[in-house]
């Protein structure tokens, strides 16, 4: 791998290309720091993908148009002399050695859920009046759910086994089975959604990350969906008119590729 003085030279590199992108291209002269935003999100979902996909050499190349954004970003804030990139790399680095007392003070921890519970205790150190403040309000509602449930167990509010965790969700389950009887909307998606996130919390509590984990089914779909279509194309026949068993046919075979 590259030494750190090459690490630098390249950073360098990408800062002088922002300069002359921002006082040459007519595209980026233009661009704010609300019209990247949208964009900034793009590249986030596809530097996901990426990694979900487990393609290395994209990570690679999705990590650099996200560095970009943020280098993008520092080049705007220094326009009006408001931050630089400098700032946004000391900024982050005070709050890494202030949040982790146990590596750059004299803290002692025992294990990765006490570093937790100390990294929360000090965000309200810091002026924050809710664990929750540092939940991103825009967050997909599956991974808004995940987070809040990190949150509020990183400072104890928390089930003690698991076994617990899933009687909520059966309890969940047979409340949302009462409202559907009833065939009450609302109430249906009300208790669908306490459904949703008691699942999201069992998830949780066997390290598995909702939202990966719901993505690979999605995928998996994809893909077993688009093998029926083919196979029906050979046979040119449309899916309207094929019946849900010679559909399935098709299914299994994809389940089993």
């Amino acid at each position: 791998m590259n030494s750190r003085a090459n690490q630098l030279k390249a950073f360098d590199r990408l800062l002088t290309i922002m300069d002359e992108l921002r006082e040459q291209c007519p595209w980026d002269k233009k661009q704010t720091m609300e019209t990247l935003r949208h964009l900034t999100i793009e590249e986030t979902y596809e530097l996901g993908d990426a990694i979900l996909d487990n393609d290395l050499e994209e990570v690679k190349n999705e990590v650099g148009d996200l560095l970009l954004h943020l280098v993008f970003y520092a080049k705007i804030g220094s326009e009006t002399n408001t931050f630089d990139i400098a700032d946004v790399c000391n900024s982050i680095c005070e709050k890494l050695i202030h949040r982790h007392p146990h590596i750059y003070g004299d803290v002692k921890v025992k294990d990765e859920e006490e570093v937790k519970r100390n990294w929360e205790k000090l965000k309200l150190k810091e002026g924050r009046t809710s664990v929750l403040e540092g939940v991103p309000k825009s967050l997909p509602a599956l991974v808004k759910a995940s987070r809040i449930q990190d949150k509020v167990a990183g400072v104890g509010f928390d089930w003690d086994e698991p076994e617990q965790v899933w009687e909520k969700v059966e309890e969940e389950l047979e409340e949302f089975k009462v409202e559907v009887a009833k065939n009450d909307a609302d109430a249906m998606e009300s208790e669908f959604g306490d459904v949703l996130f008691s699942l999201v919390n069992y998830a949780r509590y066997k390290n598995i990350n909702p939202e990966n984990a719901l993505e690979r089914t999605n995928k998996k779909f994809t893909k077993r969906f688009q093998y029926l279509e083919s196979k029906a194309k050979i046979l040119n026949k449309d899916l309207k008119d094929m019946t849900l068993a010679e559909m399935d046919v098709f299914w299994e075979e994809a389940k089993k590729l």
